[in-house]
């Protein structure tokens, strides 16, 4: 009788694509569709993926907001391979100062932001206007204290109608790394170990990434 299978340490908390996936309105629907089919007699399967680099679990490299910022190709890899730590945080509008003051945040920090996003937002293909996003202020305060990458929960940093672009000028003129786009829900605040591999896509302003944590 076969041995059974140990559970994998690793918490995959990257969301699937498909052509359900939410996205940022202006952005193009994802397309994956099978170009060549063994059902067709072909001797392999071979599938197209069309979608912007911003769509699902991805990051933002400076370049995203900042013309004359690096592209993801130049990303250290110590930014999202390393020790991480998960907060959760519960206001229901954004992630503000009051929230980051008692986390005591370091220096090189690699910082995930858990929020009511996990549970509420990838369940279906609708795009969230309200979803809890990082101020402004936080954003300045995380730049203050010097943290390395940050992470979120839904597709951006900033929110749908407020803090949008302030809140990535804030974080990318200070070259801080930003995740979005993850599924926390499964995940308890605390110490993680982070594998995060975004697509070395060259001299581009984003890419899609498989993010990984597995408990300290």
């Amino acid at each position: 009788m076969p041995a059974k299978k140990k559970p994998s340490p690793w918490i995959d908390v990257t969301a699937p694509l498909h052509a359900g996936t939410p996205h940022w309105p202006d952005q193009p629907d994802v397309k994956l569709e099978r170009m060549v089919s063994m059902d067709d007699g072909a001797v392999c399967n071979v599938s197209m993926l069309h979608m912007s680099v911003h769509t699902g679990t991805h990051m933002d490299a400076p370049l995203h907001f900042v013309a004359n910022g690096i592209g993801m190709d130049q990303m250290p890899l110590e930014a999202t391979i390393g020790p991480c730590r998960v907060v959760e945080i519960k206001d229901k509008e954004s992630i503000k100062v009051k929230h980051l003051k008692p986390l005591k945040l370091r220096q090189g920090e690699r910082l995930l932001i858990k929020t009511i996003n996990s549970k509420r937002c990838w369940n279906d293909s609708k795009f969230y206007e309200d979803f809890v996003y990082i101020s402004q202020d936080a954003a300045a305060y995380m730049v203050e204290h010097g943290i390395m990458t940050v992470g979120v929960d839904y597709l951006s940093v900033g929110g749908f109608f407020k803090d949008g672009i302030e809140t990535h000028h804030h974080l990318l003129r200070a070259c801080v790394w930003i995740i979005e786009g993850l599924n926390l829900s499964k995940v308890k605040p605390g110490k993680y170990d982070l594998l995060c591999l975004p697509l070395k896509t060259l001299n581009c302003d984003g890419a899609p990434a498989r993010v990984l944590l597995k408990a300290r």
